[in-house]
Order: C-alpha cells, then sequence, then structure tokens
C-alpha cells in the first residue's frame, strides 16, 4: 500500500482506498513527527520533544507506544506490513519522502532552482508546488514543535510563490498571478518581495490604478504598524510605475482569435474546499493534454454555501490551462422571473464577448446556439455558468467541441445533465468548524480570533458553517472593529436580523427566500413545519406525523426539498437541514401558519417518537417496570412498527438526537407529560450506551416538567432514573437523595411495583457507600413486594441482587443459591438481560469460593451475552473481573486478552475506569519481568 502523508493542511494520511482515520490531535502529532523526517530514524527523545515539548507526561514512553500502535495498525493494509517501524533507538515511517506533500513542496522547489531549468519548466514546477498547500500547515496539530514548523514552513511557501511570479512576468505571464498573489498577501501583509511582484503583475496585466493603489497601501501599513518605509526594492519599483506607462494587457487568446476574460474577481478571504477543488482538478486531466469532449462539471448545494466563490476561485486557478480566455455569466436563476437571464440573452452576450460584429449575429436562439458552437470548435476555453435554474437553463450555453471545461453552478441537482450530457456533479456541503474559522480568519485577522475563542465557536455554530452567513458576521466585525465578538455572538443568538444587510445577494433571508419561491405549496408548507422539529435530522415516519399525511406523500416532498437543496439526505431516509434554514423555516411557519396548526403539528410529531420510543423500550426491555401508559395518538400520527429487539435498538440508535431534542422542545412548548414520558422511555438506552451526563440532563429537565403539571407519578419515576445515573456518574448523596424522593411518592400513591424498583436502587446506593447490610435489607423488601405482585422479573432481579450483597457479607454459598433460583426464572422468562447480570454475580461467587474453572465459564457466557445485547459499559465491566480470574487461575495470557478487550471498550466510552485497568496490566507486565 502507498501511503500519501498531507501536513500542508490537516495532518492526514491516504492510501488507494481513501483516507484513513488517524485518530485523535495528538496521534496525528506523532504521525506529523515522523513525517517530517520520512524514511529517516527519529529517535525517542526528539519524538517526545515534538509531540510534548516540556510537558510530557509521567508514563511518556508508555503513551508513545500507545500512539504509535494504533498509527501502525491504521497505516496496515492487510497482511502487509506497516509502514511505521521500530528501530534502534527510536521510530521511522519508512515511505519514499515524494509520498510526503512536504517533501514533494522541497522538491519541486529544488527542481525549479536548477540552473538548466528554462522559466516555463520554472513556472510549471512551482505551481505544482504551491498547489500541494491545503490551508494553515498542520491546521489541527498545537504545541511549540508545530508552531515553529509552521513559521518555517510559511516562509518556504512564500519564497516559493515569489520565485514563481517572478519566472511567470518574465514569460509575460501577468494576469493568472494577480488572483493567488493577492490571496498570499492577505496572509503575509508585511512581506515586501510578495507586494513587489503582485504590484509589478498589476502593472504589466493593464491595472496601473490598481498597482499604485497596492504600493499606497502597503507603504501605509508599514508606516502605522512597523513605523518604516518600503525598502529600496519596493520605493524602486514604485518610481518606475510613476514614469512608465503601463504595457498593453498580454492577449490570452491564440494569434488571431479573440479572447474572453470575464471572471470575477477572486475572493482573498476563500477558505477550505480542499475535496471539493481535488474533484475539480481531477477533471483537467495531464498538463499539456487534450480532452476528447467537452468537461461539464456542476456545483450543487444549498443557497449561500459558496458555489460561485468555489467556481471562480478553481477558476482562476486553472485560468492559464485555457490559452482562449474564459466565459462567465450570472443566469439568476432562482432570483425571480424578472431578473432571471433567458439562454437567448446569454448566448448573445457570449457572442458580444466573443466579438462577432451585430450583423452576423441571428435572429433566433437555435441560430445563435448554432454560432457559438461552431466559434468554439478548436477553443480552450472555461466557460462558468452560474446559479442556473436547471438543465435546460444551460444546455443552448454548451458548446460542442473538445477543448472546452464548463463550470455550472445551481440549487438545484442538475441531475439531467449528469444523465444525459455526463455532466461531473461535485456537491457542496456546509464548510467544517475548522474551515469556517479559517475564513473569519482572512477577513478579521488570526490575533482578533486567537484574543477571544469562545466568542469565535459560538459565531461558528450559529452560522451553520454557511459561508454567506459567515461573510456577513465577518463584514460586520470588520466595520466594528473596537466591538468584542462575544457582542456578535450574543447578537446572533436573537434571530436572522443579524444577517440582514440591505442587499439581495448578500442576504440570508433573500437568498433562501429565492430557493424557498421555488417550491410547490405542499413543500413549502413541509420546509414551514420543519422549522418546528427540534432536530438534528428527521425520517420520513416522522415526517409523515408532523404533516399528518401518508408516508410516501411525505417522502415526495421531502425529495423536492433536497432537489431544492433545502434538506440534504445524509443517509437513506434521514434528511437534515442546517440551523440558519430550519430558523428561518421557523419565522415563515410563525408568519403564515395559524398557531392552532402548528401546535397540532408539533403534538403530532411529539406523540410520534413518544409511541415509537415506548414501544421500542418495551421490546427491548420487557422486564422493566413499566411507567403509566402514554395517552393514545392522535389523529394521523402513525408510529413505526418495529419487529423485534434489533429493529428497535437501530431505530433508538438513528434517533437517539433526536429524542434527547424531543425532550427538551417537549418541555419548552407546553407538552410536559410527553417531556416526561419519553425522557422515561431513554433511561435504560441512556445505561447501555453509557450516556450518563444526557441521562441527568434529560431527566432533570423532565422532571422539572411533571413538577409543574402536579404528575406525582413523573415525578416519582423520574426521581428514580435520575438516582441511576447519579450512581453511574458516582455520585452516591446525589443517588440516595432521589431515591429517598422516589420512595416518599410510589408509597403516598400506593404503587408498589414503584417501591420494590426504588428499592433495590436504594439497596445499590448503600453498597456504593459499603453498607452491605442496609443493602441486603432493601433487596429482602422488593423480593417480598414482586413476590406479594406475582412479578417473576422483579423476583429474579431481587434475588440477584440478594446474592451478590450475600458475597459482598462473605456468604458466597447464599448467593450461588439466590443464582441458581434467579436463573431459572430469567431463562423461563427469556430474560438475557437479566440472564446476563445473574451470571456475573454467580461467576462473582464462584470466584471468592476460589471455584476459578466455574467462575471462568459463568464470565464468559455474561460477557458473550452482554455483547450480543450491545451493552458496552457491562461487557466491559465483566470482561476485566474475567481477566481477573483467568490471572488467579495462573493463565496470564488470556487474562490480558479479556482485559484488552475491556479496556478497548472503555476507551470508546471514554471511561474513567480506563486509566485504573491501563495500570493494572501494567503492574501485571512488570510482575511477570
Amino acid at each position: 500500500m502507498a501511503v500519501e502523508v498531507r501536513l500542508l493542511g490537516p495532518v492526514e494520511a491516504w492510501s488507494s482506498t481513501g483516507r484513513l482515520d488517524v485518530g485523535a490531535p495528538r496521534q496525528r502529532t506523532v504521525l506529523a513527527a515522523l513525517a517530517v523526517d520520512a524514511g529517516r530514524l527519529v529517535p525517542m527523545e526528539t519524538l517526545v520533544d515534538r509531540v510534548w515539548a516540556d510537558e510530557p507526561p509521567e508514563r511518556v514512553k508508555h503513551a508513545l507506544y500507545v500512539y504509535v500502535a494504533r498509527l501502525r495498525a491504521a497505516l496496515r493494509d492487510g497482511d502487509e506490513a506497516s509502514p511505521l517501524v521500530r528501530r534502534s533507538g527510536g521510530y521511522v515511517l519508512d515511505v519514499d519522502p515524494r509520498t510526503v506533500d512536504l517533501h514533494c513542496f522541497r522538491d519541486l522547489v529544488e527542481r525549479s532552482r536548477n540552473p538548466h531549468t528554462d522559466d516555463g519548466q520554472r513556472v510549471a514546477a512551482l505551481r505544482e508546488a504551491l498547489d500541494l498547500w491545503q490551508g494553515v500547515p498542520l491546521a489541527d496539530v498545537s504545541g511549540r514543535w508545530a508552531e515553529r514548523q509552521r513559521d518555517g514552513w510559511r516562509q518556504q511557501r512564500l519564497d516559493a510563490a515569489v520565485a514563481w511570479a517572478q519566472a511567470a512576468l518574465r514569460l509575460g505571464l501577468a494576469e493568472p498571478l494577480i488572483g493567488p498573489l493577492a490571496e498570499l498577501a492577505a496572509e503575509h501583509p508585511f512581506a515586501e518581495p510578495l507586494a513587489t511582484v503582485l504590484i509589478r503583475a498589476l502593472h504589466e496585466a493593464g491595472h496601473p490604478a490598481e498597482a499604485l493603489d497596492r504600493y499606497a497601501r502597503i507603504r501605509q501599513r508599514l508606516l502605522d504598524e512597523l513605523g518604516t518605509e518600503p525598502g529600496a526594492e519596493l520605493r524602486d519599483l514604485h518610481v518606475r510605475l510613476l514614469q512608465q506607462p503601463p504595457p498593453p494587457p498580454v492577449p490570452v487568446a491564440s494569434p488571431g482569435r479573440p479572447a474572453a476574460a470575464q471572471l470575477p474577481l477572486d475572493l482573498n478571504s476563500f477558505a477550505g474546499r480542499a475535496a471539493a477543488i481535488d474533484r475539480l482538478d481531477a477533471l483537467l486531466g495531464p498538463a499539456g493534454g487534450q480532452p476528447r469532449a467537452v468537461v461539464i462539471a456542476t456545483i450543487v448545494g444549498t443557497a449561500g454555501v459558496g458555489k460561485t466563490s468555489l467556481a471562480v476561485h478553481w477558476a482562476h486557478r486553472v485560468a492559464d490551462r485555457f490559452p482562449d480566455g474564459q466565459l462567465y455569466i450570472d443566469l439568476h436563476g432562482f432570483d425571480g422571473a424578472d431578473a432571471v437571464i433567458t439562454p437567448a440573452q446569454a448566448v448573445r452576450g457570449f457572442l458580444d464577448a466573443l466579438d462577432v460584429p451585430p450583423r452576423r449575429v441571428p435572429a433566433d436562439l437555435a441560430a445563435q446556439t448554432a454560432l457559438f458552437r461552431s466559434l468554439m470548435s478548436g477553443r480552450r476555453m472555461l466557460i462558468v455558468l452560474d446559479n442556473a435554474r436547471d438543465a435546460d437553463h444551460v444546455r443552448p450555453l454548451l458548446p460542442g467541441g473538445a477543448g472546452c471545461l464548463v463550470l455550472v453552478t445551481s440549487r438545484t441537482h442538475l441531475a439531467g445533465l449528469v444523465a444525459v450530457e455526463g455532466a461531473h456533479p461535485v456537491p457542496l456541503d456546509l464548510l467544517h468548524p475548522e474551515e469556517a474559522t479559517q475564513l473569519l480568519a482572512r477577513r478579521l485577522g488570526r490575533p482578533r480570533l486567537d484574543a477571544e475563542p469562545t466568542a469565535v465557536d459560538e459565531i461558528v455554530t450559529a452560522c451553520a458553517g454557511l459561508p454567506l452567513a459567515l461573510a456577513i458576521v465577518a463584514a460586520r466585525a470588520a466595520l466594528r472593529p473596537h466591538q468584542p465578538l462575544a457582542e456578535l455572538a450574543a447578537e446572533l443568538r436573537e434571530g436572522l436580523d443579524l444577517f440582514d444587510v440591505g442587499d439581495t445577494r448578500g442576504d440570508v433571508r433573500a437568498v433562501f427566500s429565492s430557493s424557498y419561491r421555488i417550491l410547490s405549496p405542499a413543500a413549502a408548507r413541509l420546509f414551514r413545519l420543519i422549522g418546528l422539529h427540534p432536530g438534528p435530522d428527521l425520517g420520513v415516519a416522522a415526517v409523515a406525523s408532523l404533516l399528518g399525511e401518508s408516508p410516501r406523500q411525505a417522502r415526495t416532498l421531502l425529495v423536492e426539498l433536497v432537489r431544492a437543496h433545502l434538506l440534504t439526505e445524509p443517509a437513506l431516509d434521514r434528511f437534515a437541514g442546517h440551523d440558519l434554514l430550519r430558523r428561518y423555516a421557523a419565522e415563515l411557519a410563525a408568519e403564515e401558519d395559524p398557531a392552532a396548526e402548528r401546535t397540532a403539528a408539533l403534538r403530532r410529531l411529539l406523540e410520534y417518537y413518544l409511541h415509537t420510543a415506548d414501544a421500542a423500550t418495551t421490546l427491548l426491555h420487557p422486564y422493566q417496570v413499566r411507567m403509566p401508559d402514554p395517552a393514545p395518538p392522535s389523529a394521523r400520527v402513525a408510529p413505526t412498527a418495529l419487529a423485534d429487539q434489533a429493529a428497535a435498538g437501530a431505530w433508538m440508535a438513528a434517533e437517539y438526537p433526536v429524542l434527547i431534542a424531543a425532550v427538551h422542545a417537549a418541555a419548552a412548548t407546553g407538552f410536559e407529560t410527553i417531556a416526561w414520558q419519553l425522557a422515561w422511555t431513554l433511561t435504560n438506552f441512556f445505561n447501555r450506551q453509557g450516556r450518563n451526563h444526557d441521562w441527568v440532563t434529560t431527566q432533570r429537565v423532565a422532571l422539572a416538567a411533571a413538577h409543574r403539571v402536579g404528575d406525582r407519578a413523573g415525578e416519582a419515576h423520574l426521581h428514580r432514573t435520575l438516582g441511576r445515573a447519579h450512581i453511574m456518574l458516582h455520585h452516591p448523596d446525589d443517588a440516595h437523595a432521589a431515591f429517598a424522593a422516589a420512595l416518599e411518592i410510589f408509597e403516598a400513591i400506593g404503587d408498589r411495583n414503584g417501591q420494590a424498583a426504588t428499592h433495590l436502587n436504594l439497596a445499590e446506593t448503600h453498597e456504593g457507600q459499603g453498607h452491605n447490610e442496609a443493602a441486603l435489607r432493601h433487596t429482602e423488601r422488593a423480593l417480598e413486594l414482586n413476590r406479594a405482585l406475582g412479578r417473576e422479573p422483579g423476583v429474579a432481579y431481587a434475588l440477584n441482587a440478594a446474592a451478590w450483597y450475600s458475597v459482598e457479607l462473605g456468604r458466597p454459598a447464599d448467593a450461588v443459591e439466590f443464582c441458581r433460583q434467579a436463573l431459572a426464572l430469567q431463562q423461563k422468562l427469556d430474560d438475557r438481560h437479566g440472564q446476563a447480570a445473574t451470571l456475573d454475580t454467580l461467576a462473582y461467587a464462584q470466584h471468592r469460593m476460589g471455584a476459578l474453572g466455574e467462575a471462568v465459564a459463568s464470565y464468559r457466557r455474561s460477557v458473550a451475552l452482554t455483547h450480543d445485547l450491545g451493552d458496552g459499559p457491562n461487557e466491559a465491566a465483566i470482561g476485566e473481573r474475567l481477566g481477573d480470574a483467568l490471572a488467579d487461575a495462573g493463565d496470564g495470557p488470556a487474562a490480558h486478552a479479556a482485559w484488552r478487550a475491556a479496556l478497548a471498550i472503555y476507551e470508546d466510552l471514554a471511561s474513567p475506569a480506563a486509566g485504573q485497568l491501563r495500570a493494572k496490566i501494567d503492574r501485571h507486565l512488570v510482575g511477570k519481568h
């Protein structure tokens, strides 16, 4: 496997199968620290210094071993050896240095310095080197070593860019330099060599006023911030500019052919989009190659996502590959019928740009299109068709011959162009948080962002990764240089008003509105109602209940919203819209839909989640203490039918974030009973998945809702489940208080089921505090209540608890008998959760009795059951105890295998138990030696 490592941007590793998972930031730092010396030994001490500098952890070598082991596995391809190898004194990333972008960059720069290299080859080599940069180098790596590397590499990039520009200017290629040099100048505002070549390029491309203005700005900046005049080279250039008339622009077209250069200005603040740019670059083919047919790329995405910015930025990057020039037109496909540029108007504009005399332009569209295509024949031109409404909007504008590349941007999928014309789709999603921060940094400067990191995170979140929103906020901040960003972040919480700049092309509401206006009335209604959904995504069945329509009708309307890029479909039958679109939808709903209709729709949605979650919980935990049955759902609510436990588990996992949000939404909108009942259905899922903080937060919200409406049963159930969460978080006092409150209410309302369950919970709390006699007393009371109620599942759980506390009290023989009785009931009931817990207790008793073979067998059965049930926390805990029993039995390798399996689960769950188990494994290893 040929592994490629990228350092000139986020730290990444790639293979022929795609991007590799190289782990968390510290682990990526290890990879970077090895890759900078690819193919050479990196001593252990050097590696530690690069990764931790002066603050290594106490067991730094162990930590390094762990990161290296994980990286070695990540970089391994099947049975092939990993390229990360241990050598005497350190480690080696044993790859060809040219597979690391940093070394490839340096190799290309060195090649350009060869005295036998001509300027054409020099320009090509340096352009290839500069294209390797994908933003801030080591973008996701922190520490002093990374900062030192970044500073040095940035200077190398700056030097390469200046050398590239100087060679290009000697060839008379001034115009293509302006965009890239201006972008780089924004990052290096005091770099005089860079300013010199940029000013020369502006002058030689026929922009003398801009050249002089650029000089005046850098001179003023140097005076204001550094207190110095420009250097001699820059001052001499300024004098020459004042004395010489500007040279005529170098024609881009081939001799005898008219040139067109219509691209808008590139944005200095363009950020991110590395994957999309790679995808577009791949369409070009090798430099100097001639495509056999016209190449069409469709850049599609939601309103404001930056389609035009990407198209223009990339077009400027590759303009030199199209010597006959560029054509650009904004078709205004979503700006209303009066503003849309028709194909006839667009073709006529292109003919004018190509200097076709008016008398030669035919009257009808078909003839104009034929003339346009004949003029394109044999040319190599780049054509950007921006804001197309649909495929028919652009078909008359497509050239017929090879050599041209067409970029089309649209808010619709343009599936017709893909299917019929063979267009290459380039879908554009929201910016990642790192890219969004990079965009703000380019507009506002890194120091201002570094001064208020929390506010920056809030702004990035509020803008939902939408470039248009980020650009508007950046513009506001730039106009108020002394306003704290925290104040701006606070304004964003109030709604969309901050995004209204009085310009329809730069106003979030106006841009969204142009997509909303083209929807059918039914799809428009669904879009508005989605503003009521708590997020983050939704399935077809939930949408059907929200609408009060059939799933088939819901799917049809969802597809229409996806085609309009007002929703995405990130997974099969899961639909999502970013936060700003949902806020806009909610505004529309408040304006256009009666309050009663909105309330009814929200009730249907919340009832759908409640009744489906209740059914899922009943399937997954059929023997749990039941809450009072929820009220029957409203008309036109269709809960999802779940066939079995597997389907129930899959539904709960898919809907988990939505269910959490739904509890909060229900509590905040007057549906308190739904809020607490829905929260209760999640408790066992919280427990099985180790989501303890979500558990506490959700139960507190629901408990407050139940208290507001005086629902005593709801308060009791929620006190009990809140107490269970506190046990998992090792908060015994909080847990005891919650269980005591629950028991008091259950006794007051005469709920003996609830009393029995709460006595078991109190027993668990007492045990955690070392009060095993009190724990056994509560368990005996729970056993008594369950037997009186005839609840066999409750009897079995109480017997298991009595067994556990008996072991703790030094009575393992009693415990074994309790376990046998419990297992008999649980096998009869096919209660696999109960069996797993009881087998764990039985193994514990057998271990304490010295029956190690029997204990190991019981532990193995319990681990297998918890694994099948997807109960990670308990699988890890029981697996650790299995390792203890194996170690006591003298089977060291098997013990280590059990501990390692448990440790992997603990680490996945970010459990504090991971550190304790890791220490146990290390002690055992030391003991062996």
